[in-house]
Parts: C-alpha cells; sequence; structure tokens
C-alpha cells in the first residue's frame, strides 16, 4: 500500500473499490462536528429510542475533552447560572434523541481533565467519528473490581480493604478502608484514615512534609516461594461431551423489578425528578443506581444525580437549582464532590485510574468551583478519592545521582483516583508479584525438578520461539510473551506440551472467535495427541481453549478447586492487551498458589475498552522474563501491518488483490463505496461473501460512523422494517453482555421472551427491556469492538473528518483484522501516514508499572 495518498487510485479492472452506480447515496444524516446526536438542549434521556439508550454498553472509550451538550469544550456553568434556559429548561428539554452509545463522546469533555495520557481513542479535538462513549460506569453496588470467589484482595463492592500485603494509600493502614459512606448515598462520615489522608494532603500541598515521607513503611514481608513441583500432576483429561445446550438467557445486572415491573423506589425518585424538572423517564435508573433510598438520597443532595450514567454537570446543575432555589450555590461543598467522583469516572472511561492532582484541580476549575485546593481536600477527608504518589523517572540526559545525593529525594507525582480502580490495580500487582515469585532459584546449580522433561518439550516444539516460551516458562511463574497473529502458534505449542507432561494447562482468548482459532492452533500442535486430528476441533482442544469471561464466570475451563481458585498448573492469556485492571485482577485473584501465567499478546494493538493498560505496564516494568517471538505474520497484509507497527506505512505488493485502496472525496462517497465493497466488489473478485466481510470505522457517530454504516447496508443486505425492537431476521448484530465485550450475532427471531441470537452457533435470548441496551447493528464496528477477532475480509472506513482520533494503534488494529483481504476506504489523505508516523498511541495514567516496581525484584536479564 502507498504511503502517500496521491498514489493510491491505480486498481486492476474488476478489483474492489470498482466505481459503482453515482445514483447509490449515503445513508444516515450527517451530524454536525463535535456533537455525536441531537442533543442540543441538554436532554436526560427521555424518549430515547432503542438506538439511542445504549451508551456505554460496547466498552469503547469517549474521547477527551470533548461533550454531546451545548457546552462541548467550554467552561461549566456556574450552579447558579445554567446554560439551558431556567430550572425547567435544564436537564428536562431536549430533542427526542437523547445521547447514546453511537454519540461520540458523549459529555465527555464537560472539564474532563485532558491530561498527560488520554484514552486511546480519541483526543481533544476528535471530530463525529471518533471511537466514544461506550463504556458505562458501573451502578453502584455493581463494581467489577473484586476477584472470583476465593478473592484476597479487595471487596467485589469496592470496599478500602486492601488484602495479602497490596499496598496502602498515603495515610491508610494495609487492612483499614476509606471513610465509611452512609446508606442510601446520603453524604460520607469522616473516619481516621480520611482524617489521615486529608492530613497527608495538607501537609504536602503546604511543603511542612515531603510526599514520599508518607510512603516509606517496609512492605509486609512475603512467604517464601515454594519450588517447582517434583513431578507433574496427573494428566489432564479432555471434558466429556456435553448436551446441546439451551438459549443463553444472560443474567440481568440490574435490580430485582416489583409487581408492577417498576424497581423498587422508582415511584418517591418519580416524584423528586418531576420537583427539579427532570424527565421522570431516570426514575427506574436512578433507583438502580442509587438504590431503594435514591429519593431521600436526591433531596438532601441534588447532585448525587451525577451518579446515573449518561448524566452531566449542567443537567445535574439545573435539577439542584430547581430543587434548593437561592441555597444552589457553585461552591456547594455536595456539588465539588459530585463533580470530583464524576470527573474520575469520566477518566476511567478514557482508560485512566488514577489522575494528577495538578490536572483534577483544573478540571474542577473549569467546572466553575471557586476553590479546587479545598474541594480536594475535602473529597480526600470524606474518602470520595484516594491520594497515591508515584516515583518519576529521571528525564533523559539527566546527570545521574552522586554518592552524597543519594538520601536526596526522588521526584514524585501525586495522584488521586477512586478506590474501586485504586484497589484493582494494587490487588492485581500483589498478585502478580505472588505469581512472580513462584519458583525459588535452583541451589548449588542444580537443575529444577521435571527439568528435563520441560527440555525435551522444549526441543519438540515447532520453532525456536517456542522453544524459547517453553524453556521460560518452565523456570518461571509470571512471564510476558508478545508477538503476532502468527505467534500464536507459540503459547498453543507450549499449552499442548504442559498438557502431555500431565499438567492442566488452558489459554483464554478474549473473544469467542479468538477461542476457535487458538482451539485450532491447539488440535495442531506438536503432542495434541490423536483425537485432536481432523478438521474440526478435537475435544481435547476445546477444553484447553477458553475465553476470559467463560473462564472467570465458570462456564468454561477447569472449574475451581475447594478454596475457589481455578483448578489449574498454567494459564495462557491470549490478546493480553484487551485486559482491563478490573478483569485482569479477577483473574489473577483467580489463581492458586504454584500456578504459572503467560500473559501473551501483540503490543501494538489497541489497549482495552476498560481503564488501565496491564500488558503495557508489565512489560515497561521489566519485572518478569519477557519473550519476543520471531515469528513474522505472512502474506501482504501482514507485511503493511508489521511496518506499521514500526511506524512506516509501506506500499505492498498485492498480486491477489489483498490489500486494495479506494480513495474517496467525503463521507457520503465513503459510506457509497464501502457498501459497494461489503456487496459486490469484494465477494466477486475475492470470493468472501458479505457475512465474512467486517467493516470497521473509527467511531460511532457522523456522516461515515457505524450508525450510518449500519443503516446503509442493512438497507443493500437485509432490508425490512425492523420490527422487533429496529431489528429484523439475517440482521447482523453486535451484543454486548458486558461493558468491553462485542460478541457478533445474527437475529433469528423474536417472541415474549426477547430477541434470539444465533452467536457463531450458541443460541443467545436477549429480555425485550434490554435489547436496546444490549444489542447494535454489527455490519460496521469500531476498532475497539472488533479487536480479539478476524475476518475473511475487512474493509477500514477512514473518513476525512475522523482523522483526529487516529493513532498508530488504531490502524494496526483495523488493518490486522483482515485474513484474506483488506480494503481501505481511504479519504484521510497524509493524516493517515503521519498518525502511523508520529502518534503511536494515547497514553494513560496508571500506577501499575510503578506497584510492580516497588514489589517485585527486576527480572534476571538474557
Amino acid at each position: 500500500m502507498p504511503a502517500e495518498p496521491a498514489n493510491t487510485g491505480a486498481r486492476a479492472p474488476g478489483a474492489p473499490g470498482d466505481p459503482a452506480s453515482p445514483a447509490v447515496a449515503a445513508a444516515g444524516p450527517a451530524q454536525s462536528a463535535g456533537r455525536g446526536g441531537a442533543d442540543e438542549a441538554g436532554a436526560l434521556g427521555a424518549g430515547a429510542s432503542p438506538h439511542s439508550s445504549q451508551e456505554g454498553t460496547d466498552g469503547e472509550q469517549p474521547p477527551a475533552g470533548r461533550a454531546d451538550g451545548p457546552a462541548a469544550g467550554g467552561q461549566a456553568p456556574p450552579a447558579g447560572q445554567g446554560t439551558s434556559g431556567g430550572p425547567g429548561a435544564g436537564p428536562g428539554s431536549g430533542d427526542a434523541e437523547a445521547p447514546g452509545p453511537d454519540a461520540a463522546g458523549d459529555g465527555a469533555g464537560d472539564g474532563v481533565p485532558a491530561p498527560t495520557g488520554q484514552g486511546e481513542s480519541g483526543d481533544a479535538e476528535a471530530g463525529p467519528h471518533a471511537e466514544g462513549a461506550d463504556r458505562e460506569r458501573a451502578p453502584a453496588g455493581h463494581g467489577a473490581s473484586g476477584p472470583g470467589p476465593d478473592r484476597r484482595g479487595a471487596g467485589a463492592n469496592g470496599d478500602a480493604g486492601a488484602g495479602d500485603g497490596s499496598s496502602a494509600p498515603a495515610g491508610q493502614d494495609a487492612s483499614g478502608g476509606a471513610a465509611e459512606t452512609s446508606g442510601g448515598g446520603g453524604k460520607g462520615r469522616r473516619s481516621a484514615a480520611a482524617e489521615a489522608l486529608a492530613a497527608a494532603v495538607r501537609a504536602v500541598e503546604s511543603g511542612e512534609r515531603s510526599a514520599a515521607s508518607f510512603f516509606n513503611d517496609a512492605p509486609a514481608a512475603r512467604p517464601a516461594a515454594p519450588t517447582a513441583p517434583a513431578a507433574p500432576r496427573e494428566r489432564a483429561h479432555a471434558a466429556a461431551p456435553a448436551a446441546a445446550p439451551g438459549p443463553v438467557r444472560p443474567v440481568s445486572a440490574r435490580p430485582a423489578r416489583g409487581p408492577g415491573g417498576e424497581i423498587p423506589g422508582s415511584g418517591g425518585v418519580r416524584e423528586v425528578l418531576a420537583a427539579g424538572g427532570a424527565p421522570e423517564a431516570l426514575a427506574g435508573k436512578v433507583a438502580e443506581t442509587l438504590g431503594e433510598h435514591a429519593a431521600e438520597a436526591l433531596r438532601e443532595d441534588p447532585w448525587q444525580l451525577l451518579a446515573v450514567p449518561r448524566v452531566r454537570p449542567d443537567q445535574a446543575d439545573g435539577f439542584a437549582r430547581a430543587l434548593l432555589g437561592p441555597a444552589c450555590e457553585p461552591g456547594d461543598e455536595r456539588r465539588a464532590l459530585a463533580l470530583t467522583g464524576w470527573l474520575l469516572e469520566r477518566a476511567a472511561l478514557e482508560g485512566h485510574t488514577a489522575l494528577e492532582s495538578s490536572a483534577l484541580r483544573d478540571a474542577l476549575a473549569k467546572a466553575s468551583v471557586p476553590d479546587p485546593d479545598e474541594a480536594l481536600r475535602t473529597a480526600i477527608a470524606e474518602g470520595a478519592v484516594l491520594v497515591f504518589q508515584d516515583a518519576l523517572d529521571a528525564p533523559a540526559g539527566a546527570r545521574p545521582r552522586a554518592a552524597e545525593d543519594e538520601d536526596a529525594e526522588q521526584p514524585v507525582r501525586v495522584l488521586l483516583g477512586l478506590d474501586r480502580y485504586a484497589l484493582a490495580e494494587e490487588s492485581l500487582a500483589d498478585g502478580l508479584a505472588r505469581l512472580a515469585s513462584t519458583f525459588a532459584p535452583a541451589q548449588d546449580g542444580e537443575a529444577p525438578a521435571g527439568d528435563a522433561e520441560w527440555e525435551g518439550a522444549a526441543a519438540a516444539a515447532p520453532s525456536a520461539s517456542a522453544a524459547e516460551l517453553i524453556r521460560t516458562v518452565a523456570a518461571h511463574g509470571l512471564v510476558a510473551h508478545s508477538g503476532g497473529e502468527a505467534a500464536r502458534a507459540e503459547p498453543a505449542a507450549l499449552v499442548a506440551a504442559a498438557r502431555a507432561m500431565g499438567l492442566r494447562a488452558y489459554a483464554a482468548a478474549h473473544a469467542e472467535d479468538g477461542r476457535r482459532r487458538l482451539a485450532a492452533a491447539l488440535s495442531e500442535a506438536p503432542g495434541a495427541g490423536p483425537d485432536a486430528a481432523g478438521p474440526d476441533e478435537a475435544p481435547e482442544a476445546v477444553s484447553a481453549a477458553v475465553t476470559v469471561a467463560g473462564l472467570l464466570a465458570d462456564a468454561e475451563g477447569p472449574g475451581r478447586d475447594e478454596e475457589g481458585a481455578l483448578a489449574l498448573d498454567l494459564l495462557v492469556v491470549l490478546d493480553a492487551p484487551q485486559l482491563d485492571v478490573e478483569t485482569a485482577a479477577m483473574l489473577v485473584e483467580s489463581l492458586p498458589d504454584g500456578a504459572r501465567l503467560v500473559l501473551s499478546g501483540d503490543p501494538g494493538v489497541l489497549w482495552s475498552a476498560g481503564p488501565g493498560r496491564v500488558f503495557a505496564d508489565l512489560v515497561a516494568a521489566r519485572r518478569c522474563p519477557q519473550v519476543v517471538s520471531r515469528t513474522p505474520d505472512p502474506g501482504p497484509i501482514g507485511e503493511l501491518v508489521s511496518g506499521i507497527g514500526i511506524g512506516e506505512l509501506n506500499q505492498v505488493e498485492a498480486p491477489g488483490k489483498e490489500v486494495v485502496i479506494v480513495p474517496v472525496r467525503d463521507a457520503g462517497e465513503a459510506v457509497h463505496r464501502t457498501v459497494q465493497l461489503v456487496a459486490d466488489s469484494v465477494p466477486r473478485a475475492i470470493g468472501v461473501p458479505p457475512e465474512q466481510t467486517q467493516v470497521i470505522t473509527p467511531g460511532h457517530g457522523g456522516a461515515a460512523g457505524t450508525r450510518a454504516l449500519n443503516a446503509a447496508l442493512k438497507e443493500r443486505l437485509n432490508p425490512g422494517p425492523g420490527r422487533f425492537g429496529g431489528f429484523d431476521p439475517g440482521d447482523r448484530v453486535a451484543y454486548i453482555p458486558a461493558p468491553g465485550r462485542t460478541v457478533p450475532g445474527t437475529v433469528v427471531s423474536a417472541d415474549a421472551e426477547g430477541l434470539r441470537l444465533d452467536c457463531a452457533g450458541t443460541p443467545v435470548v436477549v429480555a425485550r427491556e434490554e435489547v436496546g441496551e444490549l444489542v447494535r447493528h454489527g455490519w460496521a464496528l469500531t476498532a475497539h469492538q472488533a479487536a480479539g477477532a478476524r475476518w475473511p475480509a475487512a474493509v477500514v472506513v477512514l473518513p476525512g473528518d475522523a482523522t483526529a482520533g487516529l493513532t498508530r494503534a488504531w490502524v494496526y488494529t483495523a488493518f490486522g483484522r483482515g485474513e484474506r483481504h483488506l480494503s481501505v476506504v481511504h479519504g484521510a489523505d497524509a493524516a493517515l501516514p503521519r498518525a502511523v508516523a508520529e502518534t503511536p498511541f494515547k497514553d494513560r495514567t496508571t500506577r501499575l508499572r510503578a506497584l510492580l516496581q516497588a514489589q517485585v525484584p527486576p527480572a534476571p536479564a538474557g
């Protein structure tokens, strides 16, 4: 593929991208830049259609510094000065369509800080196509940060108890927690730990004490590392074939409904909302988020409305003005607390697990908080946020410390974060440290037990990289493995070899498609056994290949032992960059002592949809052995993607039309050419049918986002009235069972129970009331949704108004989704090669690297 767009126009006759009739118009209205929906008057969500009420369901991050309402990119109004009219026109007014997951950057710019490191999916100048507003905050009490049944760290509901040696925040005991909070969403009570936190911050900011002085407690001693097992365990047996499963009915995370189908407490909430000029349709969501005493909580503190997903600060201010009248002031302590929590939650949607105190202070000032410093001190004292400090790396070229400077204080940065993500990150660091110390080094030059068997497996490995991985895993409890798509054969060879030795070895992929490809690789690996022969997945390969979600839910894999830990000896996690910090914490906490963990993935792809950058932080910390594959991805697509990974957009030879560039002038032409490619050119010239071609575009909104593309593709490929909540039998859909997880499927039918889907052979029933939130059309996806899966053909759409959100990681991920063919609908001009060369990724503020470096000794060189 040429690096200069001007040279991309030539195509062979009959190749994808042939001109089609200009009579085919782009589907979907073009939206104004900077807005991802019709929310021009600040509607909270009244009258939203099933397709416009899905915010937060597909795991993407909103672009930083953008908003979906009138105050986009500007300063939020003071609590007494609304921008929507008056109290009655604040949260209650608006158009028929409310902001949803298709809205790019829903509310993400209303004072959201833009520190060094923004979400991977966009930046402050992202256009309407930026991936955004797709990972909804979990309601209070539904936090996902708790590990599995044998959790040894923080509680599943986000309590502040650090577990098993995890480091504590400043001024907080290792066993203590943040300030207690009263039930029903009431105001927090200041505890001793909170007082200590407040004193710590005041002392640091006044210069009385250094930040480092609050973090000099020696870590708790760890028990001695166990030696490698003397003999392998009994060989794991393949699971017996199970009976044909019935339809999967996802368990709803919502509270149980009352006799009339209403969430308990909704009646009282409806009255309060009406008094505050907010749409009564929000009552269910408010009751779900704040609990059955939500009405009392809102009367006491109207700004708690900000805890409800999709509510913005200007809307909460209007609601508070209507309820409090003259008593509503910009400097109200309750407002400052709510805004602080909201800003940190929005930062988590962008991938951050914490923010620098200066960034949060600036964001509060932009939100018209009169005294941001006092607001932060109050938030820390009330236990609403936790304070941490990270040592800063010495700048490049800095003079090394002299011996007499050893006692000098190391520069630090002060970070603030929510306990949910802070405790998950600390629990993860503690668990990784536990695994890294699993096997004690051999004494007096003795070979570790079982070394000969591992060496024999390495000698029989299919490649030098696979042999290196097997030898490394033999001696270490925690290993990082990196490589492209072809390198997935190496972890498969490791798992097959471990199972041949009698170890309980499993491999977990991010998506079901990745699990199927992993099972196929396992069936072809040396030592897979005679049962693995044949084109179909062998029973043993099926049992060893799982998804991360299925493993944690005990729906796949070995199950758990009597202590609640996963009953395995070796776990290889593929697609490791897709692990967010909470999922990774649950996974690591579920591993038994003495188990081995291999985190394997392609370091060039997009990071997780949720907060954190687990794989990148582990690699950067250099606290475990790292095996880098030397197996290149084959073919023209592999050559193109490999060049992108090092910042080069090269022209590649594609004699079989493996890579085709289709230049377009505008978004309308981009939609038209995309439909032509999927429906006609790719099937005719490449032989890949439309149902095996995946369209990928930077975002949901805009004239060439997923909404517009899906509307046009449905009209061409499966026209219909959308009689089942906007869907018809045969529609391709993206089913989102949890934030960050996208499962491709096809609509089968609908009945009183809900919408029936076929997800890669697994029947799924989605309840009628949840269809609008969990299902969307899936002919076109974002790169984050497509990560972890591959299709025979991929069509990547790069409209001109989406160039601000492009990064090397986005291009690398999108271009790598096609196995046999890649078409690029190219309207980005020079922005594409510039993004590949100059913008590797959008950084995130996390603490895992520093935590690992503090807890784990450096990995031995070589």
